[in-house]
């Protein structure tokens, strides 16, 4: 059997930008890449705007729950993608981490968040295609 890789999306809140992410990699993965996502400090709740921007694409993540961040997953993961928090994120040796500066949707209303969502997903296209060369 071979190694399926394991990606981990950190943003502050874990309610936004690594929460469309990570939906975006599973739904385009298929099961063939773990994914994680997860908070350096984690909000309440999803950020609505973030929920209805995704069902504009067919992409339920209401049920979503934000998440701490724990060593442990940062560890299990082979790619490390930061939004906005990278300092909060230990650096482990053998690692690929990767930081993408992407505007927060926090606080705004769906119209700002779909540019964010389509720039993830135009993101989160390119690492499929590094981490599943056809």
């Amino acid at each position: 059997m071979t190694h399926r890789p394991a990606v981990l999306f950190v943003c502050v809140h874990n309610a936004g930008r690594s929460q469309m992410a990570a939906a975006f990699l599973e739904q385009l993965a298929g099961g063939r890449i773990e994914v994680f996502s997860a908070g350096s400090e984690p909000a309440d709740a999803i950020n609505p705007a973030a929920i209805a921007a995704m069902r504009e694409v067919g992409i339920d993540i209401s049920a979503q729950q934000p998440k701490i961040l724990k060593d442990a997953t940062v560890q299990a993961c082979d790619v490390v993608i930061t939004m906005g928090c990278g300092d909060s994120c230990k650096f482990y040796p053998g690692k690929r981490y990767e930081d993408w500066v992407l505007q927060d949707p926090a606080g705004q209303d769906v119209t700002g968040v779909r540019p964010i969502r389509d720039e993830i997903l135009r993101r989160v296209r390119e690492l499929v295609a590094d981490l599943l060369p056809a």
